[in-house]
């Protein structure tokens, strides 16, 4: 096992979509880890004065290629021997600011209340990495629970470049808060090498991502990834030290509420002897749906079932 380290630069980063085209800027063997650097947010987003900016994101500015709108991502990374039908194990083994700043903001059409807030606004976030803190604008503390808004694998090639905004089948833009350090995201793998990508670093957000924005900052992770020949299943799912998640995507989130729960129903038949009607019954005794977000066009619900009911 082989630890690397990629960097965010103009020649590692993609801005605002996924695609099976784009060139692997990164190749491991399965069971390697890798630390990856990302940046976030357009010129306008950046502060003046004494605050610490990644260097490489100004020229990410000036000349990456750029679909509008969408989030710098750093990769891809091609796992050797990957193939469509696999699932791919991500690790996250840690995850830290790289800057001592965030923002928050929300736009006109955009958010949870688009006809309530139909205007723009901004702010600006100090984070005190030493004492893991936000110091929010308006005069509260925030503890940091950073975690990687955007993972996700290649999509299938026919589907063509897609915006990294709407999270798919492939991962993406889940921005699932619960996938922070010490979780483990299990990503659907549609072409060869598999192919992931990560960004949209958030400092800390609740659930829902009400206003269309987290705490949007600059992140470090080290991820280790493992390619699961054993696994098959069409959708992410993840694992907290405690929990199990299953998840649902779609515009409707009643649809994203039945389809996580229906992905909970197969993992808990899979790995025990209950028959779906038990399983079915255990969710609703003891498994708890949460809204993940309502922002990204297709909106997410997560499904929690504690470990210690099913292994």
């Amino acid at each position: 096992m082989t630890h690397h380290q990629l960097d965010a630069s103009l020649a590692t980063c993609h801005w605002g979509y996924f695609d099976a085209a784009l060139t692997p800027v990164l190749e491991i063997e399965s069971g390697d880890s890798v630390t990856i650097r990302t940046v976030t947010g357009g010129p306008a987003h950046l502060p003046e004065g004494n605050a610490t900016i990644p260097p490489e994101i100004h020229e990410i500015h000036d000349k990456a290629e750029r679909m509008l709108p969408g989030h710098i991502l750093t990769g891809p990374i091609a796992v050797r021997g990957a193939k469509p039908g696999q699932v791919l194990e991500v690790q996250i083994r840690s995850v830290s600011p790289r800057t001592d700043f965030g923002y928050t903001m929300f736009r006109p059409l955009g958010g949870t209340l688009p006809d309530e807030f139909d205007y723009h606004a901004f702010r600006y976030i100090h984070l005190d990495r030493e004492r893991n803190v936000a110091n929010l604008p308006w005069g509260m503390e925030l503890p940091l629970s950073p975690f990687f808004g955007v993972m996700g694998t290649a999509p299938p090639a026919h589907w063509g470049r897609l915006t990294s905004l709407i999270p798919r089948a492939f991962g993406g833009n889940l921005d699932n808060k619960e996938l922070g350090a010490g979780a483990t995201l299990y990503l659907p793998v549609f072409v060869e090498g598999a192919l992931f990508s990560c960004g949209d670093g958030h400092g800390a957000q609740g659930d829902g991502e009400v206003c269309i924005t987290a705490i949007e900052t600059a992140l470090e992770g080290t991820f280790q990834f493992h390619l699961r020949e054993d696994l098959s299943h069409a959708m992410p799912r993840a694992e907290t030290r405690s929990h199990h998640i299953t998840m649902g995507i779609d515009p409707d989130l009643d649809i994203c509420a039945k389809d996580a729960l229906r992905e909970m129903i197969d993992l808990i038949t899979s790995r025990t002897k209950l028959t779906r009607d038990e399983a079915y019954m255990l969710c609703s005794l003891a498994a708890d749906l949460r809204v993940t977000q309502t922002v990204n066009g297709s909106k997410g619900i997560h499904c929690m079932l504690p470990k210690s009911l099913v292994a």
